[in-house]
């Protein structure tokens, strides 16, 4: 994505302002749906951001030749029907009719990591997010798909340069080699999970091919990790910064599902959704997105749109309902939200006695170079 000198997004976009783009969003929400100076459209209010997410005229899809490492979309990157052909195959194993208790049962298995992880923590200094919100979601997203732990280094080099800013001269090259790693383990028929049971499941739709059995497990993997490390990590930070939600977390340990909810709502992992495409002119917010104009979703602006809550910049875990876009909405809603929400619950349950006795030592934290994937890259605490 190209910075737009001199605008606001321009601004979100630069690292600089990482740390705390909420002031940026309100100025981006004076005008709902604006043009860039690069031709993008960007939508920041929550009733029209929603009203795309479910629109058949904006397409997720992109041209497959253009791809700088030449692979086929995954059911993120395409629309009906072959979104939902994918996405069927994927879901098969991920949920009914298969495997409709998958994510309640690994919960046994994500309280078993989580409580080795905390036991693991220094006793006076720790890095939350490499020494905890990190190692958590891989250690899971591993055992689900059948991903040999030994090569975690290898694929967490690749991924984190891969995500870096825009631009940078390795993106492609750390795709290219992550998706040929996949490829490799699909070939050589992976440990038992979710890979073996993607490549080996004959259902109504036929197999996955190779190719696409690759292109989503590179997705499930970098998607079913990244997001949820962010989660956890401004999660973590929130409560040191506002400890009376940690109070009323050690008090009442239910209260950790409103709270991660209203997270989603107010520090959401995913911050926006660019690369969509107008199919057609699209009447939207008092002016027209013209077709083939490039479309920018920003979630994280909708999320704090006063005109859909009330006192939006205040978190608040008690609000009800709570509606919020951090997992998306419409046909791409996203796959892994029931298993994100539970391990975000289960971490922060059992992280909470050790924040408790925790102070930051950098405010603001190092943030990780994505403005999509938005997270502290490192979270250093003294444990008093």
């Amino acid at each position: 994505m190209t910075i737009s000198v001199g605008s606001v997004f321009g601004a979100v976009l630069d690292p600089v302002n990482r740390h705390d783009p909420y002031p940026l969003y309100t100025s981006l929400r004076r005008t709902p749906v604006g043009r860039e100076p690069d031709g993008t459209w960007l939508v920041t209010t929550f009733q029209e951001i929603s009203a795309l997410l479910h629109d058949p005229r904006v397409s997720s899809a992109y041209d497959p030749s253009t791809d700088p490492i030449g692979l086929v979309p995954s059911f993120l990157r395409t629309d009906p029907p072959e979104h939902d052909r994918l996405r069927r195959l994927a879901t098969r194993q991920f949920g009914p009719p298969h495997r409709p208790t998958l994510v309640a049962d690994l919960q046994q298995s994500f309280e078993g990591i989580v409580d080795r992880l905390v036991a693991d923590l220094p006793a006076s200094t720790a890095d939350l997010v490499d020494q905890f919100a990190y190692p958590l979601p891989v250690l899971v997203i591993c055992e689900l798909l059948g991903v040999p732990l030994a090569d975690e280094p290898r694929f967490k080099a690749w991924i984190d340069e891969a995500l870096a800013t825009a631009e940078h001269p390795r993106q492609s090259a750390a795709f290219r080699e992550l998706a040929d790693y996949l490829g490799d383990l699909v070939d050589a028929d992976p440990e038992p999970g979710l890979l073996r049971a993607l490549a080996n499941d004959d259902g109504p739709d036929g197999r996955l091919t190779r190719d696409e059995l690759v292109s989503t497990a590179l997705l499930l993997l970098i998607a079913g990790h990244e997001t949820t490390v962010n989660l956890i990590a401004n999660s973590s930070l929130l409560l040191l910064r506002q400890p009376r939600w940690l109070d009323r977390i050690l008090d009442d340990p239910a209260f950790v599902v409103p709270f991660v909810e209203e997270v989603l709502r107010w520090d959401p992992p995913v911050q926006f959704l660019p690369w969509r495409t107008a199919l057609d002119d699209i009447p939207i917010g008092g002016t027209t997105i013209p077709a083939g104009a490039s479309i920018t979703l920003v979630l994280a602006a909708g999320n704090r749109d006063p005109g859909h809550v009330s006192d939006p910049d205040r978190f608040d875990p008690d609000r009800r309902p709570v509606q919020h876009l951090g997992f998306g909405d419409g046909i791409h809603y996203c796959f892994g939200a029931p298993m994100a929400r539970l391990e975000a619950q289960v971490a922060l349950r059992a992280l909470a006695p050790v924040l408790a006795r925790a102070r930051l030592l950098e405010d603001p934290p190092e943030y990780r170079p994505s403005a999509v994937l938005r997270g502290p890259r490192h979270l250093r605490v003294a444990l008093d």
